[in-house]
């Protein structure tokens, strides 16, 4: 027997035990505050979320339709230009639409343009991945390794800047509005930068560095479907050109769903469009490039304004006002559920 017990002892202490020491923390004998929940507390609970979220629901749902916003189908009203851009071979003619309205009513405040796509899946997994992102930090980088094929270098070796399938098929209308004010044409400004996100323009996008953007892409060449190379696609604005082109920069970033919109251009606020844009009759001057007929899609030119939750989208408003709808909705079944049972608890004491 004790060499049983001496050997026993000897193996405790070759294999030390597993169990946790016995501390407060470890045995989960902390202090801890336990709610003691009655119907008061539950019904209270219930009732308070469900008119916190019907409030935050209304009001954002009234927000979202307080937003003045136009658009125009323009892949229909440019019918002509359509069909040629049909054809890829027709790709260096240009091609203007210009498409007349009229605003019933005026947009104050800060007012947005956008573009819209219909039916172009962005959300394709090969297309997503379909770019260098060392390449658009303007370092060095052997594309060939890359994601980007079968868009990273030409057939002679010479890669592509930037390469992928995102950056080759990125939007490339050209679109001007103009105010046609008593007989006189005013062109509204436009501003073109500042729409980006900050962490895009300044983290994840930059340019090689070098004294001139041209030779900073020396030995690279343009996508296959862009017109001009990537250090002309700004030429009134030098800071406004390369990976930090601010329409680049915003394209790149893709959208989930194949219906989407994303910012162009902001009215500058001076001269007659202090306040926003007045109402009377407008001008779309439209340089149409970006074909969509293959794929069935259409596109959008927005004008919106903005308001303290957002855009138009009601979507946020409208599940706030499902959810508190819901916790009211139990709050009163809990409550008739109570009521029903100490009825009958006080009709069987009697």
């Amino acid at each position: 027997m004790r060499n049983k017990k001496s050997s026993t002892l000897q193996e405790a202490e070759t294999h030390p035990s597993r169990c946790p020491d016995n501390s407060a923390f470890k045995q989960q004998k902390l202090p801890a505050w336990k709610p003691q929940l009655n119907i008061a507390t539950v019904l209270s609970i219930f009732f308070f979320t469900g008119a916190f979220c019907l409030s935050v629901g209304i009001s954002l749902v009234l927000s979202a339709n307080s937003v003045r916003e136009f658009e125009i189908n323009y892949s229909d009203k440019c019918s002509d230009c359509s069909k040629l851009r049909e054809n890829s071979s027709n790709w260096n003619t240009e091609c203007l639409c210009s498409i007349n309205f009229t605003l019933q009513e005026d947009m104050l405040g800060d007012v947005f343009m956008y573009y819209g796509l219909q039916n172009f899946y962005q959300n394709h997994r090969r297309y997503v991945i379909s770019r260098s992102h060392t390449q658009l930090l303007g370092r060095d980088v052997n594309v060939q390794g890359s994601y980007c094929a079968p868009f990273a270098t030409y057939q002679n070796g010479t890669p592509m800047a930037p390469c992928g399938a995102i950056a080759n098929s990125m939007f490339n209308d050209t679109i001007d509005l103009s105010y046609n004010f008593n007989s006189t044409i005013i062109q509204v400004p436009l501003l073109k930068t500042g729409n980006s996100w900050w962490t895009d323009k300044n983290v994840k996008f930059r340019n090689p560095e070098s004294h001139n953007l041209s030779s900073a892409f020396a030995g690279t060449a343009r996508p296959p479907y862009w017109q001009k190379p990537v250090y002309m696609l700004d030429e009134e604005d030098e800071k406004n050109n390369g990976y930090i082109n601010e329409d680049f920069i915003i394209w790149m970033r893709v959208s989930a769903f194949a219906t989407f919109r994303n910012l162009y251009r902001r009215v500058r606020r001076t001269r007659q469009f202090t306040d926003g844009l007045p109402a009377g009759n407008y001008t779309f001057h439209i340089s149409y490039n970006f074909p969509v007929t293959k794929f069935k899609g259409k596109k959008y030119v927005i004008l919106s304004t903005m308001v303290w939750s957002g855009g138009s989208n009601p979507f946020l408003g409208i599940a706030y006002l499902v959810c508190g709808t819901a916790a009211t909705l139990a709050g009163f079944t809990i409550t008739a559920i109570h009521l029903k049972l100490r009825k009958k608890k006080t009709y069987f004491q009697k």
